[in-house]
């Protein structure tokens, strides 16, 4: 295997759009991640400059483009990432739980006024926040040398071995 450039690492969540199965390494995560980060500063400034800004809410028509785009690759190079450390896939859904608990106990706390409703829709908020963490700390993990139940080791025969 040759060695890859950021970009190339950046492409290939693309390029295996859908695939939840195997192993990603840091680099192609973090890669696809900061190219994903740029491209969205880069439309907001565009949607800003032409006026397309928050006609869907607070995001602009590209934007929501841009995310709906990029929400299945996003899912499975996270997932590919957590197998290389030798975890589920399904840690990605970690944060989400109690962010939808939160969101659950929020609104009707909301309408009905209720400040300890929204007390306890908060702690949910700052459960979900730690549990996010938790997922960046995984991810920023090494992962396993060599095989795994998982795959094998996306760094195994590339220049970029003695980097991981």
């Amino acid at each position: 295997m040759t060695e890859l450039t950021p970009i190339d690492w950046a492409k290939r969540p693309i390029q295996k759009y859908a695939e939840f199965s195997g192993r990603a390494s840091r680099a192609e995560y973090w890669w696809y991640t900061l190219a994903v980060i740029i491209a969205y500063i880069a439309v907001s400034i565009v949607e800003s400059i032409i006026g397309m800004d928050k006609t869907v809410g607070p995001y602009g028509y590209l934007s929501v483009l841009l995310m709906l785009g990029t929400l299945v690759p996003s899912i499975a190079v996270g997932v590919r990432r957590l197998h290389d450390t030798n975890r589920s896939g399904w840690w990605v859904l970690l944060p989400i739980i109690p962010y939808g608990i939160g969101i659950a106990l929020a609104g009707p706390a909301i309408m009905s006024g209720s400040m300890a409703g929204l007390g306890v829709a908060g702690i949910f908020f700052v459960i979900g926040l730690v549990c996010a963490i938790a997922l960046i700390v995984f991810m920023v993990l090494a992962g396993t040398k060599g095989d795994n139940s998982y795959g094998a080791d996306p760094y195994e025969g590339s220049s970029m071995a003695s980097a991981a």
